[in-house]
């Protein structure tokens, strides 16, 4: 009889659920497609230097008032009074450049501050999957795919990408034993990766995206391998992960 895998690989899909999933081993994957881990990860792509999360509107502005360039979502709108929104497009700014920026959204912030005491804590989008999943195959150590949902609900597109990162971990090792969560979304990410925009046609989150005139957003958070950044959660701000490791 062969050994089991000695890491474990298991998909969480809202963060009201993380106490069910928490474990101080754990490297845990934050996933917002729609839109904010998109948009952290386009950030560093455009030369952020730090991205400081934060839960509240509130906090945010208090960091706006500070000279701090911010960005905050509600309900996919941007805030008045703020720099940014929650759209990749809104990152692609010379302005961000060696800067540190504040953001608070919906669910992705959220997602990070409930998980924040986590062995790792990295940032997962369709736009970094390739250099994501090569370095988690690389720490030899559990992994906890963290979706952040809608409000505390499942939602589709986090889930797809939850599955497309299961089935890059399973195939590039065999270390990993995988929990029922993330079997099941990888089966589900096999349904949709043909044409995944396709697939989200009808999706809850979609819909609304497209109801404001966010279609263009869609296409890109679905669209891999524009950055090989990693942020990563050091101190509570993001940082890129080669400031960190050499992957």
């Amino acid at each position: 009889m062969s050994n089991p895998a000695p890491f474990k690989i298991d998909a969480c899909v809202s963060p009201y659920l993380y106490p069910v999933y928490k474990s101080k081993d754990s490297i845990v994957v934050i996933i917002d497609i729609f839109r904010a881990t998109s948009a952290i990860c386009t950030a560093f792509e455009w030369g952020a230097e730090k991205v400081i999360p934060v839960s509240s509107v509130e906090e945010a502005r208090t960091y706006k008032e500070k000279g701090y360039l911010t960005g905050a979502e509600r309900d996919a709108v941007q805030v008045d009074g703020f720099d940014f929104g929650n759209s990749p497009y809104h990152y692609m700014d010379e302005r961000i450049k060696g800067q540190t920026l504040v953001i608070t959204t919906t669910n992705g912030t959220q997602a990070i501050d409930v998980s924040k005491d986590a062995y790792k804590v990295v940032i997962g989008s369709f736009l970094n999957i390739d250099a994501l999943c090569s370095w988690l195959v690389k720490q030899e150590r559990d992994i906890l795919l963290l979706c952040s949902g809608w409000k505390n609900k499942f939602n589709l597109e986090d889930s797809l990408f939850a599955g497309a990162v299961t089935e890059e971990i399973l195939e590039r090792s065999d270390r990993y034993q995988h929990g029922d969560g993330c079997l099941a979304l990888k089966y589900l990410y096999q349904m949709a990766k043909q044409d995944p925009i396709k697939f989200l046609n009808y999706s809850y989150h979609k819909e609304r995206l497209a109801k404001l005139n966010l279609k263009k957003d869609i296409r890109y958070c679905l669209t891999p391998n524009q950055t090989e950044v990693i942020p990563v959660l050091e101190n509570g701000a993001l940082v890129r992960m080669k400031q960190l490791v050499d992957c």
